[in-house]
């Protein structure tokens, strides 16, 4: 059995939030020990781990109770719940197209810069204008 403390650190969750997502229903089945501390087995941890995993892939609270919901009722609702990872996926997929360019536009400038430096090429700005 895990504390709360003892769960954060497995999970890199914060005590708030723990206590929060405890509060707010998204894990299910909580114990509780002889001085009435929320305790978790192993299962509720790999749970929490899910949890911080959906987080990370942008689900809100709202659409996490929901597929836990989906989850707390078996196989029957796997469908709903590839069609909700898939989504998210999707999303992320974009988000990751977004930060390659980002990157490849730094790349871009800091070589654009390193040969400014060296003399390789000379500076030309968009923001300065050039009488001509």
């Amino acid at each position: 059995m895990y504390t709360m403390m003892q769960v954060c650190r497995e999970t890199n969750m914060t005590y708030q939030t723990l206590k929060y997502y405890c509060n707010e229903g998204l894990i299910p089945h909580v114990k509780r020990d002889a001085n009435n501390r929320r305790i978790f087995d192993e299962q509720d941890v790999k749970w929490i781990k899910d949890l911080v995993c959906l987080k990370k892939c942008g689900m809100s609270i709202q659409e996490m109770k929901e597929y836990l919901d989906l989850c707390l009722r078996e196989a029957s609702t796997i469908p709903q719940r590839k069609e909700m990872l898939a989504k998210k996926q999707a999303a992320l997929r974009v988000s990751m197209q977004e930060l390659a360019d980002s990157v490849a536009y730094i790349d871009w400038k800091q070589n654009f810069y390193d040969e400014v430096l060296s003399g390789k090429r000379s500076y030309v700005s968009n923001l300065i204008r050039v009488d001509e």
